[in-house]
């Protein structure tokens, strides 16, 4: 395959020689290769300004992020032999973490695939194609996944806002074989079934598998109320883990439904009672019945979806957080939650803190978790670290 140069300005390789994968459109020499030149999706051969290629990279001209290295070696470009060395070596990590195939198999730019999502659920995959570039890879994309994993049935799941900045129209559609509506998982120990085809994202959030195992200690033989529920990741967990009562709230009836069905699944539906409705008018109607919990856990959606949203996305963080403090019995447990990449830990660690001074009370802060390690945090690009969960305890009154 013959791919046309694309010219960085003087020192703009530092850099991607010091590990990073992206290239900014401030970077590019246009007078030598104008980005107009190039299409969306296309591939390129990315030189520094003295000629020395440096990889091959797929093209996204009209982004601010312009190009991301697919490979460093101008021999490989992005074809099914390629993604059939990715994707086996990104399999060879899960597989040594994992004891069911359950897992987040392909992470993006982490697993040097840059535009690529795949969920595993045993025989069955849910791929997201998030850059042009994958997009017109993705017949060889089926095919390396066939070839390396053989599943029952491949679903692309491309309905995210991600896809808009390329260009690309969003859909849902079988790519192989057969994908039911509702696909079985096994996560610490439980049992569950995502709803891959109608659900949030992939149908299901392998992110915080690590931090869901820390829950056990916590909810034996205690009340639990786990907010933004989705299909139970937490709520159902802490029923199996020994929790005497679980309330899971939730806007969406599909989501509450898989909280029904992922309780009975487990053997511990009648200790589970669903909330459906705004997770806000909830809280103020369990305060008003005077309900109080053990644990509560509050792992709501992204607040902070860009960097303009920080101030009233950091304001949501703190209502959610001290509504639900106020909720805790003597000596509970907050496990606060933020996939927002814009928000850093530290900043929601103070917002956990100066909610519990407003109620005047005190917090220990006992554990920290991040994305579990099928979401690899690629070291030269902070941005593959979103996960945060902090478990604070709040004491009594002295």
């Amino acid at each position: 395959m013959s791919l046309p140069s694309l010219h960085l300005k003087a020192n703009a390789d530092r850099r991607l020689r010091a590990g990073h994968l992206w290239v900014y459109s401030n970077e590019i020499d246009v007078a030598a290769t104008p980005l107009n030149l190039f299409q969306p999706g296309d591939q390129a051969v990315l030189e520094a300004a003295g000629g020395k290629a440096l990889g091959i990279v797929a093209m996204s001209p009209n982004n601010l992020i312009c190009a991301r290295l697919l490979s460093r070696d101008v021999k490989h470009v992005l074809d099914k032999s390629l993604l059939v060395h990715r994707l086996n070596v990104a399999l060879s990590l899960r597989e040594r973490l994992f004891d069911t195939p359950h897992y987040r198999l392909v992470y993006g730019d982490s697993d040097l695939l840059p535009g690529l999502v795949v969920d595993r659920f045993g025989d069955h995959l849910v791929v997201q194609l998030a850059s042009a570039t994958m997009e017109q890879a993705k017949d060889a994309v089926i095919d390396a996944l066939v070839q390396v994993l053989k599943p029952r049935g491949i679903l692309f799941k491309n309905d995210s806002a991600a896809r808009d900045a390329e260009g690309l129209t969003r859909y849902v559609e079988t790519a192989f074989g057969l994908v039911p509506e509702w696909v079985a998982l096994e996560e610490n120990g439980v049992k569950f079934e995502a709803p891959v085809q109608g659900g949030q994202k992939t149908g299901w959030f392998y992110d915080h598998r690590m931090n869901r195992a820390r829950l056990a200690p916590y909810v034996k033989g205690k009340r639990v109320l786990d907010l933004f529920s989705y299909v139970g990741g937490w709520g159902v967990q802490a029923a199996a883990f020994g929790a005497s009562e679980v309330f899971c709230v939730d806007g969406s009836a599909l989501a509450l439904d898989g909280v029904e069905r992922n309780a009975t699944l487990n053997g511990v539906a009648e200790k589970v009672t669903c909330i459906e409705g705004d997770v806000f008018e909830a809280l103020k109607e369990l305060k008003a019945a005077e309900e109080r919990f053990d644990v509560v856990v509050a792992d709501p959606p992204a607040f902070i979806k860009r960097k303009k949203d920080l101030k009233n996305g950091e304001a949501a963080y703190r209502r959610l957080n001290e509504q639900a403090m106020r909720l805790l019995n003597k000596d509970g447990i907050l496990v606060s939650a933020s996939c927002s990449m814009h928000l850093p830990e530290d900043d929601l660690q103070n917002i956990l803190l100066t909610s519990a001074r407003h109620l005047d009370r005190n917090i220990q802060l006992l554990e920290r978790g991040g994305q579990g390690p099928d979401h690899p945090v690629h070291p030269a690009i902070p941005e593959t670290r979103y996960i945060k969960s902090l478990t604070v305890r709040l004491l009594p009154n002295s």
